[in-house]
């Protein structure tokens, strides 16, 4: 243990002694609970493609491996580092979602996916944290030099990348971006009338969307009248739920995850639900929540304005997916393709939310009194004002 005892401050050390165990606890966790869904739910699914029966779980194991690894990475990193590295990401998402418009693979109508050393890559999975860590320190930058300039360049990202995924088309990842950045800007002190106007702006543009994108249209419509069209894939995976019951039906004898093309992703709470039952149901319920409770402590004590913004962002982000996902599972929300972090089989989804959970755990890690660090954002601020008003 002296290996990272206080008296040895080693960078491991050091490390361990500053990072928020529970918010890393909880990420093992939510990794655990992946381990189990891909084991439960991916092999039924690899039979119906004819391929091994642990294919998709294989994969999906190396993935998470791979996201610990980026989790204790990125939460190395100092929180410029954190910020240097999302500009970085930022740029190379931006041409990842330009190049699936001229060279990506066309899956069901949709170009998402680019294919790079023979691996899909969905672009828009990692743009999303390196969007908020920008926008947070654009709008702490504007706050700081009392200047609107960074609430206009953010607007203007936030429009720029909804039009790149509406070309795809991906609803559903321009929707979750648009509501980060609102959440975002609403902390960062926005007008409330001003976010109304924006609310009513959002309401027509969503009418236009699910006017002109037909498979918008028909999902909205099987919502609100399931007997317009099919509603197989909600119907069973509430069935399955409701069958789970207070235990669940026991590993392995669930009849949903066969029945289900997409039992292993966006319908992995439902086969949870059924082996599971209440009991599993509420536990990963619950270690979603606590995660966002640590990451609401975490915003309350720290000092530095962008770095509050950030964590707030990631967290708006990795807690708005996942009851995306949940409602669509619960039928409370029409049906939309997106994963439940950690949990749902996929690549890009799970690498991408490793990077989210490891840009929190990095910027909420403690880095000496969080009110000398407020005193001297405090004082900037000051300095800046004097030097404006002498201007």
């Amino acid at each position: 243990m002296s290996y990272v005892s206080r008296a040895n401050r080693n960078f491991l050390a050091d490390w361990w002694l500053s990072v928020d165990r529970w918010q890393l606890g909880l990420c093992v966790a939510l990794i655990s609970f992946g381990v189990m869904m891909a084991l439960a739910a991916s092999p039924a699914v690899a039979l119906k493609h004819k391929l091994p029966l642990y294919h998709f779980a294989y994969k999906q194991l190396v993935f998470l491996v791979l996201g610990g690894g980026l989790i204790v990475t990125i939460s190395c990193l100092s929180p410029q580092n954190i910020r240097r590295f999302a500009f970085v990401l930022f740029a190379a998402s931006l041409v990842g979602l330009l190049s699936t418009l001229l060279w990506g693979v066309e899956l069901n109508g949709a170009r998402r996916w680019i294919f790079i050393a023979g691996i899909s890559v969905q672009p828009s999975e990692f743009m999303k944290p390196a969007f908020a860590v920008v926008c947070a320190w654009l709008f702490a930058r504007q706050n700081t030099q009392f200047d609107s300039s960074g609430a206009l360049y953010t607007f203007g990202m936030v429009i720029g990348l909804a039009g790149l995924m509406l070309l795809q088309p991906d609803v559903g990842q321009m929707t979750l971006l648009i509501l980060v950045w609102i959440c975002i800007y609403f902390l960062a002190g926005a007008s409330l009338r001003f976010l109304v106007m924006l609310g009513c702006i959002g309401l027509v543009l969503g009418f236009l969307v699910y006017s002109e994108v037909s498979h918008v249209k028909s999902r909205v419509d099987r919502f609100l009248d399931p007997s317009s069209g099919d509603t197989y894939q909600v119907d069973r995976a509430m069935d399955a739920i409701a069958a789970g019951g207070i235990t669940g039906v026991g590993p392995g004898n669930g009849h949903v995850k066969s029945i289900l093309p997409d039992a292993h992703t966006d319908y992995v709470f439902a086969v949870a639900a059924e082996e599971g039952g209440f009991i599993l149901a509420i536990a990963i319920l619950a270690t979603f929540a606590a995660l966002l409770w640590r990451c609401a402590l975490a915003v309350y004590r720290e000092g530095l304005h962008w770095v509050q913004l950030a964590v707030a962002g990631l967290a708006c982000l990795f807690g708005l997916q996942a009851c995306i996902n949940l409602a669509v599972n619960l039928n409370l929300i029409p049906s939309k393709g997106m994963t439940l972090p950690f949990v749902s089989y996929g690549g890009s989804s799970l690498l991408a939310t490793s990077i989210t959970l490891g840009m929190i755990i990095g910027l909420s890690r403690r880095r000496g009194s969080a009110a000398r660090e407020a005193s001297a954002y405090r004082s900037e601020i000051r300095i800046v004002a004097s030097r404006e008003v002498v201007s």
